[in-house]
């Protein structure tokens, strides 16, 4: 009697040992079927069983049954979305891991120089869970923006280049959203009262800070530049800036307007329609948004590059003498040569 006592013991423990075997092999042994890394996206709002089709959809999993049994004992059960980078010869509580840290990390998000939505969804690629499509799709809904107080003229305003932490896991609307907010962060009480000082909006603001950035980006003459458009603003004047013919053109590259530029009909070209244009011609800075909140007040109404080709311009009240310098710089491009 005893000694069938023993052996069912032996035979309990045996089966215990075996069991205890299979359990860490199920937890901690290789449950993946790649031979390589494979990127497994993982949708907003997906389910487990539609986060384990994306995982099926690459073959990812050996044995389910032993990766859904670790599933419930570690508790898996909020599911965040993410592009995952799995590894060959992962175990399943590895990959549990894994999916459940999810990719709620900062990313640091830097960008200027952009002139067009199109550019600014390019510089954004995919640094971040949502695809460049989706962020097109975003700001070409013009519902969505509307809710905003834009449209597809003023959107350029909403994005003021500098240097952001977002999420990773944020959705492109969410993008967008969280660059509202940076927007009114920008847009203190006292900036608003400085645009409206001066009989701009913010949105107005950021249109002429565009144009001024076109015309020179050097801090020394912004606040010139910007006081001599706000001069023939109050006088009625057309504007007349050639960057605003280049961006009616879509040609950013051109050094030189030819008058035959000028009949282009857009409202955004500045010597056939008075008044600002539609929306920004580019993404302008803070600083030179300040700098038409600070406009140096003087009598200048024309501005012409300077001929030795440095970038600078020459300033004057006169049209007399205007034409004189304009005359000069348009030798200067001659002599090198620059036809456009």
């Amino acid at each position: 009697m005893k000694k069938k006592i023993l052996r069912l013991l032996l035979l309990l423990f045996g089966i215990a040992i075996v069991a205890a075997a299979y359990a860490a092999f199920a937890l901690f042994g290789p449950n993946t079927a790649i031979g390589g890394e494979v990127k497994v996206t993982v949708p907003h709002g997906a389910t487990y069983e539609q986060m384990k089709d994306s995982l099926r959809a690459h073959h990812v999993l050996r044995n389910e049954k032993t990766f859904d049994r670790t599933a419930q004992l570690m508790r898996f059960k909020t599911i965040r979305p993410g592009r995952y980078t799995i590894q060959p010869n992962s175990s399943n509580i590895e990959l549990v891991r894994l999916l459940r840290r999810g990719q709620h990390y900062a990313v640091r998000f830097s960008f200027n120089n952009v002139r067009t939505i199109d550019q600014f969804v390019e510089k954004v690629g995919n640094r971040f869970f949502f695809t460049p499509e989706e962020l097109a799709a975003c700001l070409g809904d013009s519902a969505f923006i509307g809710r905003l107080g834009f449209d597809k003229h003023t959107l350029p305003a909403l994005f003021i280049p500098n240097t952001y932490d977002l999420f990773y896991d944020i959705t492109a609307e969410g993008f967008v959203e969280r660059m509202h907010e940076f927007y009114q962060q920008f847009w203190t009480p006292q900036r608003k009262e400085q645009a409206e000082a001066i009989g701009l909006t913010p949105v107005e603001v950021a249109t002429l800070a565009s144009i001024v950035e076109e015309e020179n980006h050097r801090p020394a003459e912004k606040a010139i530049i910007a006081g001599l458009y706000m001069n023939r603003l109050h006088k009625g004047m057309l504007l007349q800036a050639d960057p605003t013919v280049k961006f009616a053109l879509g040609d950013f590259a051109r050094k030189r307007i030819l008058n035959a530029d000028l009949s282009v009909d857009s409202p955004y070209n500045t010597y056939k329609y008075k008044g600002l244009p539609p929306g920004p011609i580019r993404f302008p800075e803070g600083s030179t948004m300040d700098s038409v909140l600070h406009y140096t007040h003087h009598d200048y109404l024309y501005m012409c590059a300077k001929e030795d080709l440095s970038g600078y311009h020459n300033f004057t009240s006169s049209a007399a003498q205007h034409a004189a310098n304009a005359a000069r710089y348009r030798a200067a491009l001659n002599r090198q040569n620059i036809k456009r």
